[in-house]
């Protein structure tokens, strides 16, 4: 059985509590929300991660896997076992994205 598919409904933070937001670049396919796919941009707020007395909040997030076997309008599409990098604005990883899914019913391998 596959993982459950990442949808614009899913939630997505940051190892440090900061809350992402996902916005699908398609829309023709869903499961109750817009399916996301590798190319989609996450936009973290919320960060409160510091490196010493400097802030260094994470801020997107940069997708390391997908499920290459399926895709919605062209592109591999995102699962809850998807891999993602939170990244600072200077570009610096930060920790794995955490992800939780809306809907379980419609999954991918």
């Amino acid at each position: 059985m596959g993982d459950p598919v990442l949808t614009s409904a899913s939630t997505i933070t940051c190892p440090h509590g900061g809350q992402g937001s996902i916005l699908p670049g398609q829309t023709a396919a869903s499961a109750a929300s817009a399916i996301c796919t590798k190319d989609d941009r996450v936009t973290i707020a919320g960060c409160a991660f510091t490196i010493g007395p400097n802030p260094s909040p994470c801020v997107s997030v940069e997708w390391k896997t997908a499920v290459s076997s399926v895709t919605a309008g062209g592109t591999e599409i995102l699962t809850i076992g998807s891999t993602g990098i939170c990244m600072s604005a200077a570009n610096v990883p930060q920790g794995p994205v955490v992800l939780i899914p809306a809907q379980v019913a419609v999954t991918a391998q």
